[in-house]
């Protein structure tokens, strides 16, 4: 009975030593346990391949893989304006193994869709605001225009000009709502699944005008397969300085940046939560990260959770706003 007794003894402090150890360990691990060592990290773009919230996805990851040392794969789910890939990564295990990239869509949808399959404040927690840039308004060579200047005259004239965005209430379609509705123009959008299929239709000329973040057009800009014409920022870009603001060719005040961020499941533990924000913030600060995004035309923020959450919170009720006012739907404008 005694020897029972001193065997139980035993496994109690035994089973204590181990809980205090594990718990050491929790402890000295910022709380996230054994993360992210259980499994490969998902990061979901949830725009389709060839636009800026894939290339971010993919600038980011193998940063993040060194980072922390684990492998982290990026996944294209795209539709719906961000959506759909989205809604995947909510429906997702909140253990710290899924993420997406998303774009400033994310901000608008709220207001522009009846029915989202998830809620935008519950159901989602912010990770980090990756950056922002300038979007620019490109004119297919096959459109006839060379200037801004030029396409307001003819706009003024009565010319009905098409343009393609990323989407219905992309905040490229807002920002040409905007100024189309300022300046009486009659403009139709011509709504993509992404950046992509954008771009290759305005090289093509089946679309006249694009507008895209600095970060998706730059390239054709640069290889001449498109004429830049103004930017949406309120100052113009170091990567563009040639190219003029809408604020200062007629328009003033005009301002309509895009941004991307990183975005987890809402339940996931806020320990992991912040220790996936220090990991991007650091592969940030990493100086070939740093002028990979600098070279795309984004100025990175970084920050903190509570940063993203706020700024969010200001895109929904700036664009939203927009969006109700002008009965902007999922149909057209």
């Amino acid at each position: 009975m005694l020897n029972s007794v001193k065997i139980a003894k035993r496994a109690l402090f035994v089973g204590l030593m181990a809980l205090g150890l594990s718990s050491l360990s929790w402890a000295q691990s910022g709380g996230v346990g054994t993360w992210p060592a259980q499994k490969p990290i998902r990061l979901i773009a949830v725009f389709p391949p060839g636009g800026s919230v894939d290339q971010v996805a993919r600038i980011l990851a193998p940063a993040l893989q060194s980072e922390l040392k684990q492998n982290v794969i990026v996944e294209n789910v795209g539709g719906a304006s961000g959506v759909i890939g989205t809604s995947a990564m909510t429906r997702s295990d909140p253990d710290g193994y899924t993420f997406a990239v998303v774009f400033d869509t994310h901000g608008v949808n709220p207001s522009l869709k009846d029915k989202l399959p998830y809620d935008t404040i519950k159901d989602i927690a912010p990770v980090i605001l990756v950056g922002t840039s300038p979007m620019v308004l490109v004119a297919s060579k096959n459109s006839g225009i060379t200037s801004f200047k030029q396409l307001v005259e003819q706009s003024k004239a009565g010319k009905k000009f098409s343009y393609g965005s990323i989407g219905i209430g992309s905040l490229g379609h807002l920002a040409m709502a905007r100024l189309a509705k300022q300046a009486g123009f009659d403009w139709n959008h011509i709504p993509y699944r992404g950046g992509g299929p954008l771009m290759q239709d305005v090289l093509g000329g089946q679309v006249e005008l694009a507008i895209g973040s600095e970060f998706l057009v730059k390239p054709h800009i640069e290889s001449g397969g498109v004429i830049p014409l103004v930017i949406t920022t309120a100052k113009r870009s170091p990567s563009l300085p040639n190219v003029p603001t809408i604020a200062e060719s007629g328009f003033p005040g005009f301002s309509a940046p895009a941004w991307w961020a990183v975005l987890a499941p809402g339940k996931t533990p806020p320990a992991i939560v912040n220790a996936m924000n220090q990991a991007i913030n650091k592969a940030l600060k990493n100086p070939a990260v740093a002028a990979k995004f600098k070279a795309q035309g984004i100025e990175i923020v970084g920050g903190s959770p509570e940063t993203l959450r706020e700024f969010i919170g200001k895109q929904i009720a700036v664009w939203g706003k927009f969006v109700i006012e002008n009965n902007i739907k999922e149909t057209g404008q």
